[in-house]
Order: C-alpha cells, then sequence, then structure tokens
C-alpha cells in the first residue's frame, strides 16, 4: 500500500475495554457494558439527551470534520476533504435536507466516539456518542440508510482522490528539486540503482544486469475490486477537475465546483452495486482500460527517462541505452482454476480482443508518426535499407505504396511508414497478402526507417517518435498481454484417467465435459499462438502441484489433444507451489521435473530459462501469515539455489494479493527484501483488484510504481544487497523459526476448534461478500468445496477485512513473540533483516485497520465466547509486540502522512461499519421474520456498505 494511499484504522489506545456491551465477549466486559447487540437494536435516541443541542452545530462540526480528529496531515489533503465534505453535503441537502441532517448527526457521533478513543475508560461521552450514533443508524429505514451508506461511500472515493492528488503533486514537486547536474536522482529508482550497481560491479557488468531486467506484472481477474465499473469514468473526471482548481481565476473556479457537483450527484445517484457480475471477456476491460489510460504511454515514458538521465544532451539523438523491459501478462481468460465461466472459447474471444485493441494502438501511432516525416529527399536522404524496403511494399501492394506516395512523392521516409501502418490495418483483418505475420516483423521495418533517418542525419526524429513506437511494439507486442493459463493438477489426473478409460477421441465412450474442455484448452493455446504468436499464450501453471509428475500429465494432454503433433503449442509448463508442504518439498519436485524429457527439450530451447510459482495465499490461510512469510522465503532460497546447481535461469513468479494476508505490501520493498538469486533480475507477480487501478490508474503514479520496482529489481541484484539479505537471514534463522512455530500452533488452534467455520461465517459478512457481483469466478473452488479448507483466500480475507479484525493477516503473531519473549532481539531483526522490517510494517500496516471496539459487534453475532476472546487476545497480544517492536505508541506513527490519513478516515468508516454490523444483526437475529422484500432491501444495504468499507479501507481480498 503506498504512503498514503488511505484506509481507515485505529486511533491510539484501542485496547482497552471501550465500547457497547456485547453478548458476553468476555465476562468482565460484559459486567461493564451490560448492553446486548439485540438491546442496541430497540436502543432509541431519545432515551437520553443529545450530545449537541442543535443540528445547525453539527453541520458546523461536519464542515471541519477533518480538522476534529486532531491528527496533522498535509494542507493540501486536509482542504481538499473538506471541499468534497462540503460538496457532498450539499448534493445531499438537494437530495433531502432530512437526509443531510441525519448524515451530520451520524458524522458528528462518529467523530467524538472516534477522537475520544484516547480519552481512556472514563470518557462517557464517547461511549455515549457511539451508542447514539448506532441508535441514530438502526432508527432509519432502510431506504434513508442505504442513502446514507452511498453517500459515505461516494466521500471514500473523493478522499481516494485527494490521497492520489497529493502524491501527484509531492512527486513533481521532488522532481522540480532534482539537480540535474548531479549523478544522484532521489525520484528515478532506476537510474539510483544503475548508478549502484556501476559502483559496485562496474559498467560493463552493470549494462549487463540492466539488459537481463524485467519486471512482469501478471493482471487477474482475482475478485477483489468492489468498485463498481460504472464509478470509475465519474472518478477520473473528478480527480481532473481537482487537478485544475490551483491555476483557475473565480469564474472558472466556480464553473468547475459546478461540474464536480454533478459528477457527485450521478456518483451518489449511481448504485455502487453492479446489477450482474462481469463476464471474463468484460472483465479483459481492465486490462484494455490501463493500457489506453496509461500503460502504452507511460511505459516508453519510463525507458526515456532512464535514457535522459543515463546519456544526458545524448539523448534522443543516439541509440537508447534502455531495453523494453516492462512485460505485461494477464490471467484474465484464461484462468480457469475453479472458474467454470473460463473455456477455450472464452480464452480465444479475450485474445482476439487484446490482439485488434493493441494493434489499432500500434496503428493509429504509426499513422501519426508517419504523418509528421515530412523530411524530403533533398534534406534527408533515404538509405539503400529504406529503398529496399519500399520496393519490397511496392511489390506486395501497389495500391498501398500509390496511395502512401499520393501524399509524399519526395518524402519516402512517410511514404514507408503510411504503409507500414496499413499493414497493421490489414494484420487486424486479417487480410494474408499484405498482413505482418509477426511483431517482430513490424518492428523490423520500424527500425530500418528509423536507421535510414539516422544516416540521413534526423537523429533526433529516428530516436525521438520513431523509437517510441518501437518500445510500444517492443513491449507490447500483437498480443498486448501475455495470456498465461492456469488449470488445477487435479483436473488434469482426472482428465487423463478419462481418456485412458474412454480413449483419446471417445471411441470406448463419452468423455467428460471437463475433459473435453481440457483439451479444448490446449486447442485454443495453439491458436493464440498461431494468430498472436508464441508469446502471446506460452505459459501453463499448474495449481497445487504436488510432484513431477503433475507437470508430466500437462505435456501428455497437450499432445493428446491434437491429431497431428506439429499442431501441439510451444508450452512453458510452470509448477505453482502454494501449500506450506509443497513448498518444503518443492526441490525435490524440481529435481524430478529435470528428469522428464519434456522439460529437458524445452531448457535446451530457451537457454535453460524456467519459471517457478510460489504462492502467498493458500499458505498463509492453511497455517498463518507468519508460517507462511518464513517457508515462502525458505522455498526462494533453496529454489534459488538448486537453479544455481544446476545452471537454470530462474524467473520466480510471486503469486501475491493487494492485502496482507496475501503477500501484499509495497513491492518494491518485497523485492529488495528476497534472498540471493532469487530474483535474478527478473520480478513478476500478480496484480489484482484494487491493487491494479491503484498502481496503474493514474500516469504518474503508474510512471512512479514501474521505476520503484524495476529499480528494486536492479538493486537486489547488487553484491552489497545480497550480502544485507544472506547475512541476516542466517543471523536471524532463530527467530524465524521460533516464531513460525509458535504462530502457526496457535493459529491452528483457532482454526481447528470446533464449529469454527460456521462461527466465522456469521460473525463476518462471508455469506454477503459472495453475492458482491465483482467477478466471474465463484469464491469456492469448483473441486467440491465443503469447508473452510476449500474457501479461496479472497473471501477469507475479504470478510475479516470488513469485520475491521483483519485476522488473516497477524493472527498468531503475537502468541509468537510472546513466547520468544526476547524484545531487544526481535527490535534487532527490524532493525537488521529486510524481510523482518518490511513483514512487521506490513503487520502494522494491517493493525491500523483494525478497530477492535467495533471488531467486537461482528464478534458478538456469533455466541461463542471462547473464540471471540481468542481474537481479541491475540489481537490485543499481537498490537502490543508490534507497536514495541516498532516504537511506536500507536500504529503507523512513525508515518509522516500515512499514519494520520489513516486515523483522519476513522470517523467515516467507522459510521459505515457500524451500519454494516447492525444490518447483519438484523440478518442474523430477525432474518426468519422478515419478508422476501425486506431481505432484497436489507441484503442490497449490507452490499453497499462492504463497497463502502472497501473504499474506506483501500483494501479487500
Amino acid at each position: 500500500m503506498s504512503e498514503v494511499t488511505g484506509a481507515a484504522g485505529q486511533a491510539a489506545g484501542c485496547a482497552g475495554e471501550r465500547g457497547i456491551g456485547l453478548k458476553s465477549v468476555a465476562e468482565d466486559f460484559a459486567q461493564k457494558n451490560p448492553k446486548t447487540i439485540e438491546e442496541l437494536l430497540n436502543f432509541k435516541r431519545e432515551d437520553r439527551p443529545t450530545i449537541y443541542p442543535t443540528a445547525e452545530e453539527a453541520a458546523e462540526l461536519a464542515q471541519a470534520a477533518t480538522m476534529l480528529t486532531g491528527v496533522d496531515v498535509p494542507d493540501s489533503i486536509r482542504a481538499n476533504m473538506t471541499l468534497f465534505l462540503r460538496l457532498v453535503r450539499k448534493v445531499l441537502k438537494e437530495y433531502d435536507p432530512r437526509l443531510r441532517d441525519e448524515f451530520d448527526h451520524i458524522l458528528h457521533d462518529s467523530l467524538v466516539a472516534t477522537r475520544s478513543e484516547t480519552a481512556g475508560d472514563d470518557d462517557q461521552e464517547g461511549r455515549d456518542a457511539f451508542d447514539d450514533c448506532v441508535s441514530t443508524i438502526d432508527e432509519m429505514s432502510l431506504e434513508d440508510e442505504t442513502l446514507i451508506v452511498r453517500a459515505l461511500t461516494a466521500y471514500f472515493h473523493l478522499a481516494n482522490i485527494c490521497e492520489e492528488n497529493y502524491r501527484v503533486h509531492a512527486l513533481r514537486a521532488r522532481e522540480a528539486s532534482v539537480d540535474t547536474q548531479s549523478r544522484e536522482d532521489p525520484v528515478n529508482e532506476i537510474t539510483v540503482a544503475y548508478d549502484k550497481l556501476v559502483d559496485e560491479c562496474g559498467r560493463a557488468k552493470a549494462h549487463a544486469l540492466l539488459e537481463r531486467l524485467e519486471f512482469h506484472p501478471v493482471f487477474t481477474a482475482h475478485p477483489t475490486e468492489a468498485r463498481r465499473k460504472a464509478t470509475e469514468g465519474k472518478i477520473r473526471r473528478i480527480a481532473d477537475l481537482l487537478e485544475q482548481r490551483p491555476y483557475l481565476g473565480p469564474t472558472e473556479r466556480a464553473e468547475n465546483e459546478r461540474r464536480m457537483l454533478q459528477e457527485i450527484e450521478a456518483l451518489l445517484r449511481t448504485s455502487p452495486i453492479a446489477i450482474k457480475k462481469p463476464t471474463p471477456v468484460q472483465e479483459a476491460d481492465t486490462v484494455i482500460s490501463i493500457f489506453d489510460n496509461t500503460l502504452f504511454d507511460t511505459v516508453p515514458d519510463v525507458y526515456r527517462r532512464f535514457d535522459d538521465w543515463e546519456l544526458g544532451d545524448k539523448a534522443g539523438t543516439v541509440p537508447p541505452v534502455c531495453p523494453a523491459f516492462f512485460h505485461p501478462g494477464s490471467w484474465i481468460g484464461s484462468d480457469r482454476d475453479g472458474n467454470p465461466n473460463v473455456t477455450a472459447k472464452v480464452s480465444r474471444e479475450v485474445s482476439e480482443k487484446y490482439r485488434v485493441h493493441v494493434l489499432e494502438a500500434l496503428r493509429d501511432r504509426t499513422a501519426w508518426v508517419g504523418r509528421n516525416l515530412t523530411l524530403d529527399a533533398r534534406t534527408t536522404k533515404p538509405s539503400k535499407e529504406l529503398m529496399n524496403l519500399w520496393s519490397h511494399q511496392v511489390e506486395m501492394s501497389e495500391a498501398l505504396s500509390a496511395s502512401a506516395l499520393r501524399v509524399s512523392a519526395s518524402e519516402l521516409h512517410r511514404a514507408a511508414m503510411i504503409v507500414i501502418s496499413n499493414r497493421l490495418d490489414a494484420t487486424i483483418q486479417r487480410t494474408a497478402d499484405i498482413m505482418y505475420q509477426t511483431a517482430e516483423d513490424y518492428i523490423r521495418d520500424l527500425k530500418v526507417v528509423q536507421s535510414s533517418l539516422a544516416k540521413a542525419g534526423a537523429v533526433r526524429t529516428a530516436y525521438g517518435p520513431v523509437q517510441k513506437v518501437i518500445w510500444q511494439a517492443e513491449t507490447f507486442g500483437f498480443h498486448l498481454v501475455e495470456m498465461e493459463f492456469r488449470q488445477h493438477s487435479l483436473v488434469h489426473s482426472r482428465a487423463l484417467a478419462d481418456i485412458r478409460e474412454h480413449g483419446r477421441w471417445g471411441e470406448n465412450g463419452e468423455l467428460a465435459p471437463m475433459t473435453k474442455e481440457v483439451l479444448d484448452t490446449f486447442r485454443a493455446i495453439g491458436s493464440i499462438q498461431r494468430r498472436n504468436g508464441v508469446k502471446a499464450a506460452r505459459r501453463y501453471i499448474i495449481s497445487f502441484t504436488k510432484s513431477a509428475q503433475n507437470v508430466a500429465d500437462v505435456y501428455e494432454l497437450a499432445r493428446l489433444a491434437f491429431a497431428h503433433q506439429e499442431d501441439v503449442p510451444v508450452l512453458d509448463v510452470i509448477p505453482l507451489f502454494e501449500q506450506v508442504e509443497d513448498l518444503e518439498n518443492a526441490v525435490d519436485t524440481l529435481n524430478q521435473m529435470l528428469e522428464l524429457p519434456d522439460v529437458q527439450r524445452r531448457l535446451s530451447q530457451t537457454g535453460r530459462k524456467m519459471e517457478v510459482m510460489l504462492g502467498y495465499s493458500d499458505s498463509s490461510k492453511d497455517e498463518g501469515p507468519t508460517t507462511a512469510t518464513f517457508v515462502l522465503h525458505k522455498a526462494q532460497a533453496a529454489i534459488a539455489k538448486w537453479a544455481n546447481e544446476n545452471d537454470i535461469d530462474l524467473t520466480l513468479m510471486h503469486g501475491r494479493g493487494g492485502a496482507v494476508g496475501r503477500g501484499g505490501g509495497p513491492a518494491n520493498r518485497a523485492v529488495l527484501a528476497q534472498p540471493k538469486g532469487s530474483v535474478n533480475c527478473r520480478f513478476k507477480l500478480t496484480e489484482q483488484g484494487e491493487v491494479i487501478f491503484a498502481r496503474y490508474g493514474n500516469k504518474t503514479l503508474a510512471r512512479r510504481h514501474i521505476e520503484e520496482v524495476a529499480g528494486a529489481t536492479l538493486m537486489q541484484s547488487a553484491p552489497s544487497t545480497e550480502l544485507i539479505n544472506t547475512e541476516s537471514t542466517n543471523e536471524y534463522e532463530d527467530v524465524s523459526d521460533a516464531l513460525s512455530k509458535a504462530s502457526r500452533d496457535r493459529y491452528l488452534d483457532l482454526l481447528n476448534t470446533d464449529g469454527f467455520a460456521e462461527w466465522f461465517s456469521t460473525v463476518t459478512p462471508l455469506t454477503e461478500v459472495g453475492l458482491m457481483p465483482i467477478g466471474s469466478r465463484p469464491a469456492k473452488r469448483g473441486l467440491g468445496a465443503k469447508s473452510l479448507d476449500d474457501l479461496r483466500t479472497i473471501p477469507w480475507i475479504f470478510s475479516w477485512s470488513q469485520a475491521r479484525i483483519n485476522l488473516a493477516a497477524w493472527y498468531g503473531l503475537g502468541t509468537a513473540c510472546e513466547k520468544f519473549n526476547d524484545l531487544e532481539r526481535l527490535q534487532s531483526a527490524y532493525r537488521e533483516w529486510p524481510l523482518f522490517s518490511t513483514f512487521i510494517d506490513n503487520i502494522e500496516m494491517s493493525l491500523s485497520k483494525t478497530d477492535e471496539r467495533i471488531g467486537k459487534l461482528y464478534l458478538s453475532l456469533g455466541d461463542r465466547d471462547d473464540l471471540s476472546q481468542k481474537v481479541l487476545d491475540e489481537m490485543r497480544l499481537t498490537r502490543k509486540w508490534v507497536l514495541a517492536i516498532v516504537g511506536d505508541d500507536w500504529p503507523l506513527q512513525h508515518r509522516r502522512v500515512l499514519g494520520p490519513v489513516i486515523r483522519m478516515r476513522l470517523p467515516y468508516v467507522n459510521a459505515l461499519s457500524i451500519a454494516q454490523v447492525m444490518s447483519l444483526a438484523r440478518m442474523r437475529l430477525r432474518g426468519e421474520v422478515l419478508t422476501a422484500d425486506e431481505k432484497e432491501r436489507l441484503i442490497y444495504l449490507i452490499l453497499c456498505t462492504v463497497s463502502g468499507v472497501s473504499a474506506g479501507l483501500q483494501n479487500t481480498g
């Protein structure tokens, strides 16, 4: 999560016994707070005096809400959030003045209750305010409450814009202050890393490492983006309007505000819940959207910025130094593990959608560059190679060449580029005679034009606009993203058994539908490779890889899918190790893989390149976040050592999510904490859901993210970085072993408690999260999900996040630290061991999003005091140890911007959380007496709160 990307968190002192009473979560707590959640459902606000005398005072407080949290945030964030709060209130008043007053009332109570959290157990005002907020929400009609929830959700989208705006301007200010005469650029992490490599390794070695550099984000359709697609356009337009405000005069600013109100009104009136789940084909629009809005132009700008720094005045006049290192991938439309909606037909359709879109973009950009190549032959003489290219174009199509000459009779470079552009159009239409067969053929023609321009002295044109198109083609090819196919190992073994019983073509009986689909998947891969090139779809990932036999199964099935062996597609079969046992046995499995003829053949073809994928989600869900962190680190070190011993050019793929419980956190810090040899100048990870929009939705922030990760990927190969990681890992092996065992025992003790799965689904909105139309994939795997074991990690984490407990990120760590009981050594590990410091910082981030008082409300829904007490005890213990290790009094206190921003959001998120838990209480306690219509409207309200809390926390699964 970024330095100022928001998440509602807990203010200082949350470990005390404050808040409203629950259903005997703990005996002493029940004695202090006799109200049960059933009583709260019947509690009336008029039973006691209101905290403030008039609605006008509430309105005044609401207008200054960002001031009242008592935190020091940057002035621009405070001013913009106050602006948006005023506009939201205005829109709400125009809708219904009564609702605006209720909004103010709720916000006032939540502000007072949150601000008083630090006051201690004697703060009656804070407890009264919390009670009053609960009762106000509970007494509202479902319609009114839903509108208030939608208003708060809209406000969080606006708050996220404020923070994004601040980050963009902060980055620009930093860049403006850079001394161009110095070799140090604190903003561009790639240049910093490269200079460090030059200092430590020499320029030749540094350049060789740069040539190996690869950042490979793989965009997935994992359902973790709770924001509806229909809202994204409104959010972007509002962001643009906010960006314009500082440069406007009074009249223009008034118009700017009018347009903001127009968009905010539309945002408020647009349902945050989509009508239906997206199809896998529709999910591909996520990739296309960021390609259009940011990546197509931003990625070559990243390359150019490195060249500008490295080459100085020569940049743009000589061949580039920076390679095209950004290679995006995608699971969208090809990840069929547990998603019956992804079929071979869908994969073909998504691939075609990508192909056409990127070709249209390249065609239009090539045409634009061509139209501006008005350099005539007298000043810019065409080279012999360009004349040969032109002759080839004339022979290929007299019509295209003649058309080009009509507008470029004496401008052969321009004419050649126009024909190239027209050939791209023919490639879209699949016109066999004149289409490009591969992206490499297209790039080759571009380089002929570039070389001719350079030889004629037009170097700025050659290495300026023409080079940008070349970079774009090298990055995105004719495929836009490299599609990666994934399926569960059991599906393959069952398909083979079916084929052996019934015959390859079903000659001894009908093959099962799943078997037919498996075979058709390989045919789809072959079709995509023929149309878009081998790069477009050569990777096949095996979920739950247990042995080398799982890899052999895939190669065998690929052969069985085709009558002619020459039609079998090129495949890089990638084992995915995700459960702890499989991670610990990974090297044995890889040794067995090396003995497979198919693997040996592919290694010889690729220069012994091999990919291995590590899963963060299932290992964390199965045995706890602490154990998973250390097991994954050991597995990476062991696999890297194995690769070195076997002369394997290794790429490790990290199956990370946005949430801490799924390996989330800042990607650049994660790279720098990896074991020696495990990065190898290549970093590949999954990007999903809300993370995609947060990292790639804004051009400036996307550029920053790419540079950070690429810089860290280079820096990880520096001898000094490798030495720190190796020595600190060895030095603190006792810490990792002790924490791993104790935390695992504590975590499994909770999960193995009788009735835990049922309790979990009761005290969190698990069922309701499953109803969110935010992805085509089901919440459970399609192989007979019957228990918590089969539940996907996303809803597991998503549900705990919504309950403001975030158990999946930290449970077990507090007990492990208590048992280890050596604060000084833990603090030393935090200072000296990159892995441990990254892990603890991520846990602290997760704790900042928790709220014990609200968490107790959720836990009270389950009527299991024993389980509730375990969770609360562990939360307090983990919080105590993490803060002690870091040296903070409250979570993220040392983060100058992030900590205060999170605390500033707290009152708003708390109001949404209260609305959610009270609605869940109605559903859990009174569901049997609700009519079908009441249930439908109540579920819709709950889903709206899920969307709102997600926007406020900036985190789901």
